[in-house]
């Protein structure tokens, strides 16, 4: 029996798929534990130094979101906050601050100290570690989104507390810009697969 106009295109666009999973697998080294997917979205995040201004849609913003509400924190005690900072003037406010590489959504993150378990044995607080764990996790599935991103650090909390009044009561721990690369900037630089080996980052005793 001959096949329809529209049962032949589904077979070609099927095939079309296949095709294309099987490209993703060839490039997706392959592990004897775990998730390969995860490992491979560890190995393609890198820091995007220019962004496009296409919106992020909100059903990603969430996923990332919820992803940082997640993350563990010493005794479970949550000091970290997440501010979305996507509106034109708060994008603007911000951006005298630090121009965070035109992205049309940064993340900031900040901490309480107070609200953050501390050390006996030596005084340390957890609140800035608990931070960058959250952050982590924002970052992590920025890239799992398909988004570009960039962890900053070189900025005056100070300023952003200033231009952000919303923040003042906490301190301000990094900021995290979120979008779609572009041309050029946008891509991996040559550092971006300079690692250290094994052998220098691991010491087994």
């Amino acid at each position: 029996m001959k096949k329809s106009f529209h049962t032949r295109f589904s077979d070609i666009a099927k095939v079309r798929n296949r095709a294309a999973f099987a490209d993703i697998e060839q490039k997706i080294t392959k592990y004897e534990y775990g998730s390969d997917a995860f490992m491979q979205i560890l190995s393609s995040r890198y820091s995007c130094h220019s962004f496009t201004n296409y919106p992020v849609s909100d059903s990603k913003l969430n996923m990332i979101l919820e992803a940082g509400r997640m993350a563990p924190s010493a005794k479970n005690l949550q000091p970290t906050r997440i501010w979305v900072v996507k509106g034109e003037d708060a994008l603007a406010r911000l951006r005298t601050v630090h121009p965070c590489y035109g992205a049309p959504v940064v993340l900031v993150v900040g901490c309480r100290n107070e609200e953050a378990w501390v050390r006996e044995s030596d005084g340390i607080n957890s609140a800035k570690t608990d931070a960058a764990i959250v952050l982590t996790h924002l970052m992590l599935t920025a890239t799992d989104a398909g988004l570009a991103n960039m962890w900053i650090w070189d900025f005056d909390p100070s300023k952003v507390r200033e231009v952000l009044p919303e923040t003042r009561e906490h301190g301000i721990y990094a900021l995290l810009a979120i979008g779609y690369p572009a041309d050029g900037a946008g891509k991996p630089t040559e550092l971006h697969s300079v690692r250290k080996s094994l052998d220098e980052l691991v010491t087994v005793l």
